[in-house]
């Protein structure tokens, strides 16, 4: 298989894994799309340069703050959840769940599938 059909499959593990994950994306570094299973309506470039930002800001204020290198951010809104996770020096994985969504799983699956996303990027 192909690197392309290889994340594509791990996203649509993931969404396999948990009923309550909605919607995810693996993200370059730099805001563009590598890989989405995004529904209909979301624009992936939108959602991509978003997470990048977001995770360039998380990066800054975990140095700032000296906590070290950034595992995950995580968003919580009043529908739901958006989780974006480091998936290799030059990717991160972005995930939308449901608000009724078990946190613990949902960060285990996520992590899960951020590592194997990593592995296909090497």
């Amino acid at each position: 298989m192909s690197r392309t059909e290889n994340l594509n499959k791990a996203l649509s593990d993931l969404q396999a894994s948990s009923a309550d994950v909605e919607a995810c994306a693996v993200v370059s570094e730099d805001g563009l799309i590598i890989a989405s299973s995004l529904p209909q309506g979301l624009e992936e470039s939108r959602i991509a340069a978003m997470s990048a930002a977001m995770l360039s800001m998380g990066s800054r204020t975990a140095a700032e703050l000296n906590r070290g290198n950034i595992e995950q951010l995580f968003v919580k809104g009043q529908k739901g959840y958006v989780i974006v996770m480091h998936a290799g020096p030059h990717a991160s994985l972005l995930a939308m769940a449901r608000k009724e969504a078990k946190l613990g799983l949902i960060f285990l699956d996520t992590a899960r599938a951020a590592e194997e996303v990593k592995n296909i990027l090497e």
